[in-house]
């Protein structure tokens, strides 16, 4: 689409010296209206019905009942197939639902008991069913500040993580709605088990995708994304963290760029912090063992947490704002549906010193992709939070650099036929996949940064 490609080119900025919230790029992503009017969908009523339905079975503790209708487990993740279910027959069938099995040990618990692990996916399949991008959160809930073993009392999870598997829903629902013959990549809109008791439930979905070869692109979690006053009273319903770690070669730190510049064009209004570790400090998520087996994750997380209810009894519908969940499942949509519109991103790269130039400018190298029109090369200091500088380097895998690549960093995305854009690959990244070093061709004018 030409207008992807001009907007692209009209909503590259340069940043500023200004503070790092205000340091804000779309990266020369550009808006397009399927997105935008898929945004729109998202209600924040449909969030409110589905967490109470959620509280409404008690507890949802992993070891808790799995008979009842109405209590437990069970009850919950059969109810969440049976939505997931009627989400799918309301888009022509787009959906293929499923429950994920297995069994884990809970290493944390001193008699190591053996646990059922029961994920439900909603899955929907792209132009390419190999490549994934995975959108999750946990619907297990637990007392665990209390006793982390009591799966027989009241734990209703309002926020940590009904907040999360509504948003999930949501988007699952919407999605499929709005794109219901899917993108280039296939996405997987998965509700967790066994969060609270180690991961589990992703670890054993993290392990699924890389036995069946999947090439993921990039794992999400949103886990407590509903709360928006502090316990000094202190409110924000205008921000939302994002963590990732900054490891350059397996691309977390681009993944909160790409998010960060998503917002920034989607959703001006609601600002996107991005936290360069993995987490908060002393606690886990469920992009973690995406992490660890060398995946971009990336978590969403609200700005203002309150420890005196998460784990508690107290972790009630009363205290989760509905229109911020919403707002966090809309950046969620904006992210999750941008990288499955684009191709995957360069794989390899290399890089060798221009002699003619005096070392002043770089040749760079990258695998072909796919699918991909074009590539393009983003550059920023290394102490710069985000890209600066857009050089379109056309149809070619190679090209003469005039930028000193001892002093900035710089990435190289995939553009597909309809203007979206890949995540970045960095160059030369410790660790990173490396091509032949290239040939450092003859100088030749590059191509001028985007204003």
């Amino acid at each position: 689409m030409r207008f992807l490609r001009l907007a692209a080119a009209l909503g590259a900025a340069v940043l500023s010296t200004s503070p790092l919230s205000a340091q804000v790029s779309t990266l020369g992503l550009a808006k397009d209206p399927r997105i935008a009017a898929a945004m729109a969908d998202v209600s924040p009523t449909r969030l409110r019905t589905m967490d109470s339905m959620l509280v409404s079975f008690g507890t949802r503790h992993t070891q808790s009942d799995t008979l009842s209708a109405t209590r437990g487990i069970g009850a919950a993740r059969r109810w969440i197939h049976a939505e997931l279910v009627k989400a799918s027959k309301d888009c022509g069938d787009c959906l293929r639902v499923e429950y994920d099995t297995g069994t884990a040990t809970i290493a944390r618990f001193r008699d190591r008991p053996s646990v059922h692990l029961v994920n439900v996916v909603a899955w929907l399949p792209g132009r390419d069913t190999s490549r994934v991008i995975v959108m999750g959160g946990h619907y297990d809930s637990c007392i665990c500040s209390t006793n982390a073993a009591d799966f027989t009392s009241d734990a209703p999870g309002a926020d940590d993580d009904g907040s999360g598997t509504v948003a999930v829903m949501e988007l699952a629902r919407v999605v499929g709605k709005r794109l219901p013959r899917g993108l280039d990549a296939t996405i997987a809109f998965v509700l967790y088990t066994g969060e609270e008791q180690g991961l589990l439930g992703s670890t054993q979905f993290a392990e699924r995708l890389a036995r069946e070869g999947k090439q993921v692109t990039a794992a999400f979690t949103d886990d407590i994304i509903g709360n928006v006053v502090a316990d000094d009273g202190r409110t924000d319903s205008t921000s939302v963290r994002v963590f990732a770690v900054d490891s350059l070669a397996v691309g977390g730190g681009e993944l909160a760029r790409y998010v960060w510049a998503a917002g920034a064009l989607y959703q001006p209004d609601f600002e996107v912090l991005p936290v360069l570790r993995l987490d908060r400090l002393g606690r886990g998520g469920d992009h973690r063992p995406f992490v660890e087996r060398g995946i971009p994750g990336l978590r969403f997380s609200e700005r203002l947490e309150n420890y005196k209810r998460q784990h508690l009894i107290t972790d009630t519908l009363a205290d989760v704002n509905f229109g911020y969940v919403a707002k966090v499942a809309r950046l969620n949509l904006a992210t999750v549906v941008s990288l499955a519109a684009a191709p995957a991103r360069p794989v390899e790269t290399a890089y060798a010193r221009d002699r003619a130039s005096g070392g002043q400018a770089f040749t760079i190298s990258w695998s072909p992709v796919k699918g991909a029109v074009g590539y393009e090369l983003l550059v920023r200091r290394t102490t710069a939070p985000t890209y600066t500088r857009i050089v379109d380097a056309g149809d070619r895998t190679s090209f003469l650099l005039d930028e000193q690549l001892d002093d900035v960093w710089v990435g190289v995305r995939a553009v597909g036929t309809d203007g979206h854009r890949s995540l970045t690959t960095v160059v030369g990244a410790p660790g990173g996949a490396r091509l032949a070093t290239p040939r450092a061709g003859p100088p030749r004018s590059p191509a001028p940064a985007r204003p």
